[in-house]
């Protein structure tokens, strides 16, 4: 078991001589084939969490416990300070099952992704909003300050405008974002930074 520990030890300090940084207590960090992670050294990666290609998480970013963000086939970027909550998959769309319309996934800084989304080839603009359990197919966007409600589903080329609240399967807006909405996004980017903060120095496993 020491022998183990010794050897995850020492692949991690080689990855760090090699110029690739170190992400907060990641476990599960894959390259796969020539694409591999690009993770900030301040972006926090739960233990459980499952990180493949090419991902980029930037600062401050949180990737949450069982997570799997796959970039295998196209690029996944989680900007600054946003967070993908618990259980939340993220994967993109390929050339080969796409029609020859590969897409990538891109969320922008400030957002929150709640627990057990699927987000599928989207994009979230800075300051958008995806609720639990929301799924968002190929080529979705909710722009900046667009809310998606817990368990809604946004069909493939959905456009959630900036300041527009959706909801249902297959969503539709019900109306707009209120003033106290718009701060409460900006407030769960921000208790998030700090929520993930708070994970990587006190969070330890039990024996």
């Amino acid at each position: 078991r020491k022998r183990a520990m010794f050897a995850r030890a020492l692949s991690w300090w080689s990855a760090a001589l090699r110029g690739r940084s170190i992400p907060r207590r990641a476990r599960h960090v894959y390259a796969f084939e020539s694409r591999q992670p690009r993770i900030d050294e301040t972006a926090f990666v739960a233990p459980s969490a499952t990180i493949i290609g090419d991902v980029e998480l930037l600062s401050d970013a949180s990737v949450w416990y069982g997570c799997v963000i796959r970039g295998d086939v196209d690029k996944v970027v989680v900007g600054r300070g946003s967070n993908v909550q618990d259980a939340t998959v993220i994967h993109v769309r390929s050339s080969i099952l796409g029609d020859g319309r590969p897409h990538a996934t891109v969320i922008g800084d400030g957002v929150t992704v709640g627990h057990s989304a699927i987000l599928h080839a989207a994009t979230c603009a800075d300051h958008s909003f995806v609720g639990m359990q929301a799924c968002l197919l190929d080529f979705s966007v909710v722009e900046s300050f667009g809310m998606v409600g817990a368990g809604s589903l946004v069909t493939s080329g959905t456009v959630v405008r900036s300041g527009e609240l959706w909801v249902g399967r297959p969503a539709r807006k019900v109306r707009d974002v209120t003033d106290k909405e718009r701060d409460f996004i900006r407030r769960s980017a921000d208790a998030y930074v700090d929520f993930a903060r708070r994970h990587h120095e006190t969070a330890t496993p039990l024996r």
